[in-house]
């Protein structure tokens, strides 16, 4: 039996990861912010990874209880649409504590339970190995970074014996994906520079998160990457194929495909 720290325990891929870890046995402890509905059968534990001492404070409430954790998951995550040049800083600091620095904070405060052998999975998104996409900027910022910040914590975990692995899902039936189209929404109701352009935006985000996988699907994987032998730093599920091309494209490409998309959909659009 493997004890799983699982950070996000109350969201949509928390909750299907607490389940499939449960019914493979496992002892789960889940961390999410105060308030939040924990799955049954978790450990609940909570703390607002935003908050440095909150999160001090459980790691040393589970040392009491624990000698040992076989592996961590952050799968906490917000999502937030807006323009780089309008966003507020306050929201601007709100995304990178959550998304970054959030799991800097539980993965260097739970180290010390994690011995030889044990693991940690870290879910980015599609975009984090790409060129952000307009408007979504911030948001691939944030995943790209913590996917940077991932490979490094890899390269010197690997010194202590603990594999570092990283999953990039594409679009996935969650609360988030749901919020994020609504977070489209209303930066296109308020942006005073792109109105047209960003509602062209709009639908072809629709378009591409319209093949959703569910969560389950995204659990499954991170079951069998914490269960290989020898797991890779990288694994992708759903990947859209419009941004694998996007991908492969160099940025001075990039950057007039985009252009042409939004402004040939805004110009229909009138």
């Amino acid at each position: 039996m493997r004890t799983i720290l699982l950070i996000g325990a109350g969201g949509g891929m928390g909750r299907a990861c607490a389940a499939l870890f449960r019914q493979n046995g496992d002892a789960v402890i889940g961390l999410d912010r105060p308030g939040a509905q924990m799955p049954e059968g978790v450990i609940p534990l909570f703390a607002d990874v935003t908050d440095p001492d909150a999160v001090s404070a459980a790691s040393s409430s589970v040392k009491e209880q624990i000698r040992s954790i076989d592996a961590i998951v952050y799968a906490a995550g917000i999502y937030d649409a807006d323009s780089l040049v309008e966003i507020d800083e306050e929201r601007m600091r709100r995304i990178f504590a959550v998304n970054v620095f959030g799991a800097y904070r539980t993965v260097k405060a739970f180290l010390p339970l994690m011995q030889q052998g044990a693991r940690i999975v870290l879910v980015t998104s599609e975009l984090a190995d790409l060129d952000p996409l307009p408007f979504t900027g911030l948001y691939g910022i944030t995943k790209g970074t913590l996917d940077r910040y991932a490979f490094s914590l890899a390269m010197e975990l690997q010194l202590l014996g603990i594999r570092v692995s990283v999953l990039r899902p594409g679009a996935v039936e969650t609360p988030l994906l749901y919020g994020s189209v609504q977070s489209i929404g209303s930066f296109t109701a308020r942006t005073a520079h792109y109105p047209d352009v960003a509602e062209a935006f709009l639908r072809v985000t629709n378009a591409v998160e319209a093949k959703a996988v569910p969560p389950e699907r995204v659990a499954q994987k991170i079951q069998r990457i914490l269960s290989a032998r020898n797991p890779r730093f990288a694994y992708s599920l759903n990947r859209n194929p419009l941004l694998r091309l996007y991908g492969v494209l160099p940025k001075r490409l990039k950057l007039f495909a985009i252009r042409m998309i939004l402004n040939r959909r805004s110009q229909k659009s009138v």
